[in-house]
């Protein structure tokens, strides 16, 4: 924070917001905003008073009391009067001070302010994937607007800082509304079932699109070369210091740094740094919690439904089907549909299921086998004799396939190492295999205080940690992955 004369002087022009006489001098500013929105920005005193008497609340209000007002308003600073003297006549109406009153712009964005404030339950806020999709095309932008002119720059500058504070005060506003005490209170209702799944759905649509935008843009981020940046800035700056300003001066380093923070904080809003979760991370763990929750409410006030359901009707249903039995056995029978065996025999076995899907019925899986063995003490098992099996035909097999494997392996590694280093950021498409066996050269030398290990075959090697803080990505045949720049360096002899 920099302190300023701006920032610790008192706001006299929010003082007509809490003051004595608040409904008099609120309309007023009420009427001011209206005609300013209609591009009429100077009023007279009868204008302003024709306007307010129109109301019935204001039935008794008098032209005096529309005099004081104003002086008070204009004293606070919300008002700005001049004394208009184009249809002065003589010395007398020259001496009334006639005065022509304008909104001050600190007054023109309180009202703008409140006029939201009263409106917030009815824009609410939401979460909208396709600002993140406008956001990801701007950012792919970039690299055009090296070469593009200042205004174009400046107009696409613009639009990404708008979606990008749309997206960054909606995702903020709405998950604490559903964070709130209220919402706390909904979910626990009967009416919440009604839209449960709806608003499961909104929510999930939205991590979809986390999920298919923030990757994109974290990536084009860190591609960003700092001298395009720079000629980016400089571009947005000149630009905003050649809009003319009335009464105001700005800096160069006063726009430098807004600008170059506003970057700074889409930057860390999407790519993660120095270990720590980037916002999209918190925004995708804190939408999933909110299903969770939802999901949890919803189960128990199906729970709490059943259990307070009234049996009667399902009672009398089923004394009419005993009823239309023809005889004992046929009851029999529905009494073991309905209330089930008499003395039933439960098996318990522990096998391995062949499927863990909870839509496949036991009826569908194989049977599980149960040997009987008598219960007394003379039973024994029968023994039986069986040979000695020779399996060294099998293990040699298996042993030549390992040495072969084992082969492969070092071949492959081989032709990764240049002058004793094999460096990650310089690999080329490797395998499952092969990127198994570096990451585990790579946790075996992490594990020790001087960053060295072993190989398998004996081979001594240290990481070279000099590149620990950038970042590069290792391509593989099932994917790509993002690690620290480092090598690893074989020490022969």
């Amino acid at each position: 924070m920099h302190v300023t004369e701006k920032l610790i002087r008192p706001l006299t022009e929010a003082k007509y917001l809490n003051a004595d006489n608040v409904d008099r001098y609120r309309s007023i500013m009420r009427i001011f905003f209206e005609n300013y929105e209609k591009l009429k920005y100077w009023m007279y005193q009868e204008e302003v008073y024709a306007e307010m008497i129109q109301d019935p609340y204001f039935s008794e209000y008098r032209m005096d009391q529309c005099q004081q007002d104003l002086a008070a308003l204009t004293e606070w600073k919300n008002l700005v009067a001049i004394q208009d003297t184009r249809k002065v006549s003589s010395i007398e109406e020259f001496k009334n001070k006639k005065f022509r009153y304008q909104m001050s712009e600190y007054s023109v964005e309180i009202e703008r302010l409140v006029l939201r404030l009263e409106n917030l339950l009815i824009e609410g806020a939401s979460l909208e994937p396709s600002l993140l999709e406008r956001i990801r095309h701007s950012i792919e932008q970039f690299p055009e607007m090296g070469e593009k002119d200042r205004d174009v720059v400046y107009t696409w500058w613009k639009d990404l800082n708008t979606d990008f504070i749309r997206l960054n005060q909606n995702y903020q506003d709405y998950i604490r509304d559903l964070n709130s005490v209220k919402a706390e209170e909904m979910m626990r209702t009967k009416e919440f079932l009604v839209f449960k799944d709806k608003l499961i759905e909104y929510l999930r649509n939205f991590i979809k699109g986390l999920q298919r935008n923030v990757g994109v843009i974290e990536e084009n981020l860190r591609a960003i070369d700092q001298d395009l940046l720079n000629r980016i800035f400089e571009k947005v700056i000149a630009y905003e210091l050649a809009i003319p300003r009335v009464e105001t001066e700005v800096s160069y380093e006063m726009i430098e740094e807004k600008t170059r923070g506003r970057y700074q904080s889409i930057y860390s809003w999407f790519v993660s740094e120095n270990g720590k979760e980037n916002e999209a991370g918190k925004l995708f763990d804190a939408t999933n919690e909110i299903i969770r929750r939802i999901t949890r409410y919803a189960a128990q006030l199906s729970e709490k439904n059943a259990l307070g359901a009234n049996r009667r009707e399902e009672y009398r249903k089923v004394a009419e089907m005993f009823m239309k039995c023809d005889d004992i056995s046929e009851a029999h029978k529905m009494s073991a549909m309905v209330f089930g065996l008499e003395r039933p025999i439960h098996l318990k076995g522990d096998r391995p299921r062949e499927t863990e899907s909870m839509n496949k019925s036991v009826y569908e899986e194989s049977a599980l086998e149960f040997v009987l063995k008598p219960r007394i003490r003379s039973y024994h098992e029968r023994s039986r004799r069986s040979a000695i099996r020779e399996n060294s035909t099998e293990k040699e097999a298996t042993r030549k396939q390992m040495i072969e494997q084992i082969r492969q392996d070092k071949k492959k590694i081989e032709a990764l190492e240049k002058d004793g280093r094999i460096d990650f950021a310089c690999l080329p498409v490797i395998d499952s295999r092969v990127r198994e066996i570096l990451l585990k050269w790579l946790s075996d030398a992490l594990e020790d205080g001087d960053y060295s290990a072993r190989t398998d075959d004996g081979r001594q090697y240290v990481l070279d940690m000099s590149g620990a803080k950038e970042q590069c990505v290792v391509h593989c045949e099932d994917g790509n992955f993002t690690m620290p720049k480092l090598a690893i360096v074989f020490q022969e002899g």
